[in-house]
């Protein structure tokens, strides 16, 4: 069998998966979970990885779903997709708009939107994992499709490790993932060499010396340090990195106090 009719053997049950799929989608994004939350998130994909004959792995790091679907002899491929949702307000005026709401690492309470297309995701290898198990004549080998908890804080993946992922799933021979941009719907693109970047955070605490707020001049502020540190981040990439690179960074918040007197707060953290 060629791979052309492989494929087309494989979609041929994509109009029967859309019948879920699309339902799916919309009451993820209606109810989205903060990172380490993921617990009714995880529980519909292990009830759609069950109903799909995959063998299935709940609660690796936490809130992680793995499920693995063996059919024959040949390569073990790995299938990821991540299942958080960020805490931002959602005013997208959707009929499945998100009105959700959950208590933050910070203990404070928080809107959640899944903003990042993580609900996007999940439907996209559900619908997958679905096509595949219907059509086992049509390709052999392993499928291993990962849930993964928790991207937006960069936990989740050491976390699936530390439980013992590697141990359940064996070697793998190949992995991919995806992730939604903003191309014209239909659209797949690919491209040789690094395609996606690699984030990480950092929390920088600037100490300063209180004073009153009539008398500045005794004070060492720490929010006029902070302002000067922001502003100097911002040539790092102008600057400092070579045209030909592609760097982001960004200050996404800074706090500091709760008075209006700025030379009387102090730590400023961002």
């Amino acid at each position: 069998m060629s791979i052309t009719s492989q494929t087309s053997e494989v979609m041929s049950g994509l109009q029967e998966v859309r019948t879920w799929q699309e339902n799916l989608y919309r009451t993820l994004h209606q109810y989205p979970e903060l990172s380490c939350q993921e617990h009714k998130t995880a529980s519909a994909i292990v009830q759609r990885l069950h109903s799909c004959g995959y063998e299935v792995h709940n609660g690796i790091g936490a809130t992680g779903v793995v499920g693995i679907l063996r059919n024959g002899d040949g390569p073990t491929v790995l299938l990821r997709s991540d299942i958080d949702a960020l805490p931002v307000k959602e005013k997208t005026g959707l009929p499945y708009a998100s009105s959700a709401t959950a208590i933050g690492p910070d203990g404070n309470e928080v809107p959640v939107m899944h903003a990042c297309g993580h609900d996007l995701h999940v439907a996209c290898l559900l619908g997958a994992a679905s096509l595949l198990a219907s059509s086992p004549t049509s390709w052999s080998g392993t499928v291993v499709a990962l849930f993964q908890p928790a991207e937006e804080l960069g936990t989740g993946a050491q976390s699936m490790v530390d439980d013992g992922l590697a141990g359940l799933v064996g070697k793998v021979d190949v992995a991919l993932a995806q992730h939604v941009l903003p191309f014209p719907a239909g659209q797949v693109a690919s491209r040789p060499g690094t395609m996606f970047s690699i984030a990480d955070s950092i929390k920088v605490t600037v100490y300063g010396r209180a004073s009153h707020g009539s008398m500045p001049q005794s004070s060492v502020d720490p929010v006029v340090l902070a302002a000067m540190i922001v502003v100097r981040l911002q040539t790092v990439v102008a600057r400092e990195v070579a045209p030909t690179d592609s760097v982001v960074l960004t200050v996404g918040s800074i706090q500091s106090g709760t008075k209006s007197t700025s030379s009387v707060t102090m730590p400023s953290c961002f």
